[in-house]
């Protein structure tokens, strides 16, 4: 092709493409047309559908507003009506407070003229009882104070009387009943206890083989017993007493520790301070195995168990303890079986009367470099070993220096009394006795309105007789209560005493 035809060509190319954009264009307006009109045709329906609504909105909000108007004007009415209706009422209520009110006033006016009078009666009696009273005194020759106090010391006299025949009678019947229950039970106790009495002392004399083992003992220049003495911490006494010398010690454990040291250096015959201290040393660690031996053996046959170490070792101890001749350990485990026997009668807790009467004179045992009394020594060395409080507390009592808390301890203070008052259970040299008998004597006779007394029952009753125009029936009861409680926090003595008091009128005149 010629250069002609391309540019035919060419042109034919480039008209076809200005008449396809021509084209083109015509097209997009036409359907943009359309699409505007389609568009408009949409909004204008939306447009008309929401007026629609907001039209049907209206409406019924207006039908709403018009239903609630009517609903508050129908609430208005009925309230208005209550209103109406409430006011009636209050007026009517006021009505009738008023008229109250009216009828009140009469009444206390009335009131005020009956209480005008009332006075007027009351004063005119009040003139005549004057008038009366004061005949009455003129007649009497008294004024009404001295009446008052004759007539208060003629009822004192009659109550003190009468009051004084009802204790008797009440005491009387108490102490049938009761010394009729108390020997039953008593009596059934010491039967089912019936333990051996136990009333040696641990001995301090030890006996030689012969005198010649005396001057052994003493050693050269007194070395030997020196050396004793000071290791074992007792005295030892050589005196004329033929074959014996006597070991001395206020510690009865000690003294026992000392005392089986001497018999195995008298057996073994090598007496030196070296092989005396290898006997003592040797002695001590056996007795505190017989100590806890001796504890649990006591614990055991009281039937106790559950005790600190500690305690069964204390224990152990009461068995080279005596009091008045009796053993402490043997009368620690009679008096818990006592205690137990009566406590099981009397429906009370036997356990807790069991272990109190086995421990209660616990504080015996402990060293006598400490201060206070055994109960309260006693109860607080028990209670820093867990013993049980009622336990702790029949200890610290059985002597008073507490309150007893409970009936387990008045039943263990009566088993400790039947053990240690019981025939042969406890004895005392002739010297303490005179004592003990004139002390109750003075002590009886220190008191107002005694004219004598008398110790007698070996010391175990004091009889006081008193001047009967010094002291009435009534006073007779408290002066013997005063007396026992005296005797009591004064005096130490075994079993218990009784106090009588004797009151006696004599009638004496003479025909002439």
């Amino acid at each position: 092709m010629n250069g002609q035809t391309i540019k035919i060509i060419i042109g034919i190319l480039a008209g076809a493409l200005v008449l396809g954009a021509v084209l083109s264009f015509i097209l997009v307006k036409i359907f943009k047309e359309r699409y505007q009109k389609e568009q408009e045709s949409k909004a204008d329906n939306v447009i008309k559908l929401a007026e629609e609504k907001v039209r049907l909105a209206e409406i019924e909000a207006r039908d709403k507003a018009l239903k609630i108007m009517q609903e508050a004007e129908t609430e208005t009415a009925r309230r208005r009506t209550e209103l109406s209706n409430e006011d009636d009422r209050l007026q009517n209520r006021r009505a009738d407070l008023d008229k109250r009110l009216d009828r009140l006033e009469q009444r206390e006016s009335a009131l005020n003229k009956r209480q005008s009078s009332i006075d007027r009666r009351a004063n005119e009696i009040e003139k005549k009882y004057e008038m009366q009273l004061d005949e009455l005194e003129r007649i009497a020759q008294m004024t009404q104070d001295e009446a008052h106090q004759e007539l208060l010391e003629r009822v004192e006299k009659e109550s003190q009387a009468d009051l004084a025949r009802i204790i008797r009678q009440l005491e009387s019947e108490a102490r049938h009943e009761g010394d009729k229950k108390a020997r039953e039970i008593i009596a059934d106790a010491i039967q089912r206890v019936a333990s051996d009495h136990v009333a040696e002392v641990c001995s301090s004399v030890v006996q030689l083989p012969n005198e010649e083992m005396k001057g052994r003992i003493v050693g050269r220049n007194g070395r030997n017993i020196r050396a004793f003495e000071q290791a074992a911490g007792v005295d030892v006494i050589v005196d004329d007493t033929p074959e014996s010398v006597t070991v001395s010690c206020f510690d009865s454990v000690r003294r026992e520790i000392a005392r089986r040291s001497l018999e195995r250096l008298i057996v073994d015959g090598r007496i030196h301070p070296a092989h005396i201290e290898k006997i003592l040393e040797e002695e001590q660690r056996e007795m505190q195995r017989t100590l806890v031996e001796a504890g649990e053996e006591a614990a055991f046959e009281a039937g106790v168990t559950g005790l600190h170490p500690e305690i069964i070792k204390l224990m152990g101890r009461l068995k080279f303890r005596t009091s008045y001749g009796q053993n402490q350990l043997a009368h620690a485990v009679e008096t818990a079986k006592l205690a137990a026997i009566i406590a099981a009668e009397l429906g009370a807790n036997a356990e807790i009367a069991r272990m109190g009467g086995l421990l209660h004179d616990l504080g015996k045992a402990m060293d006598h470099n400490t201060e206070g009394t055994h109960a309260m020594l006693g109860a607080e060395f028990a209670k820093r070993y867990g013993v049980n409080p009622q336990v702790v507390n029949i200890i610290a009592s059985h002597h008073h220096e507490i309150e007893q808390d409970a009936v387990e301890a008045v039943i263990v203070e009566a088993a400790d009394a039947i053990s240690g008052a019981r025939p042969g259970a406890r004895r005392e040299d002739l010297e303490q006795y005179i004592k003990r008998l004139r002390a109750l004597e003075e002590i009886a006779n220190s008191f107002k309105g005694v004219s004598q007394s008398y110790a007698i029952q070996a010391g175990r009753e004091v009889r006081i007789m008193v001047k009967p125009e010094d002291i009435d029936d009534l006073a007779s009861t408290r002066l013997a209560r005063d007396i026992a409680r005296n005797i009591e926090e004064s005096m130490q003595y075994p079993g218990q005493i009784k106090v009588t008091v004797i009151r006696e009128t004599r009638a004496v005149d003479y025909a002439k």
